[in-house]
């Protein structure tokens, strides 16, 4: 009888949801502020060999390739070497325009943000930020340690909003918003971390060639194509 070799098995990683109590709030100004935020609790020689800035950027392109995943590549992302845009299906329907990210690094905080610059979804361009905050905080499991991620749309002035009412901005926008970074926190306890686009941190010894762009399934997508024409059409007027 042929034995096999038993894999052994990564750590199981507690993860939850930890929203603050009006975690998505919009003053009378018009200005969005959303945070979806997690505790996970991370073998700590695991979370030692993760704690980098290389490490952190692959978090930020995670972000990304869930929006894209869960939108069946509807919605993706573009690269340039000063923004990110945020496109339906592609140019020139921009749904949002990045500005390239900040990255900010120490011992127990890493946070990359993106200011916001314009595009279809925005009703005042230049104004507001998406940010992740990653911190390093002591678990009550002996042999882990605690990571407290944060994701943040702040001072966002959504076009949705102001074209059309607030209830609308509440129930399409927002909703898919706050689903997708649930989604993303949730995949993150998996440990399994998307490849940078752009490999800002990678040592040479480590970069790959980049994939070819993943083609554009031309599945139904009525609403999505609906809402983006609509917003545009109001934007003209």
């Amino acid at each position: 009888m042929k034995l096999h070799k038993r894999v052994p098995e990564r750590p199981v990683v507690h993860a939850e949801i930890a929203d603050p109590e009006h975690h998505t709030v919009m003053d009378r100004g018009g200005a969005v502020r959303s945070i979806q935020a997690a505790n996970m609790d991370v073998p700590q020689a695991e979370l030692d060999a993760l704690w980098d800035p290389m490490h952190l950027e692959r978090l930020a392109r995670t972000y990304w390739s869930y929006l894209s995943r869960v939108t069946l590549g509807l919605i993706r992302v573009t690269y340039t070497e000063s923004e990110r845009d945020v496109v339906f299906i592609a140019h020139p329907l921009v749904l949002l325009r990045f500005q390239k990210p900040d990255y900010r690094f120490t011992a127990d905080r890493g946070i990359v943000r993106w200011d916001i610059q314009d595009g279809l979804l925005v009703g005042r361009p230049h104004e507001g930020f998406l940010e992740i905050d990653v911190r390093r905080l002591p678990s009550p499991r002996a042999g882990f340690g605690r990571v407290h991620v944060e994701v943040e749309v702040a001072n966002f002035y959504p076009a949705l909003a102001i074209w059309l009412t607030r209830w609308f901005y509440k129930q399409t926008q927002s909703r898919i918003h706050v689903m997708v970074t649930h989604g993303i926190l949730r995949s993150l306890a998996k440990r399994e971390l998307g490849e940078s686009a752009v490999g800002r941190f990678v040592p040479p010894a480590l970069r790959r060639p980049s994939p070819p762009p993943a083609p554009v399934p031309w599945a139904p997508a009525g609403l999505i194509a609906a809402l983006v024409a609509l917003v545009a059409f109001l934007r003209r007027r």
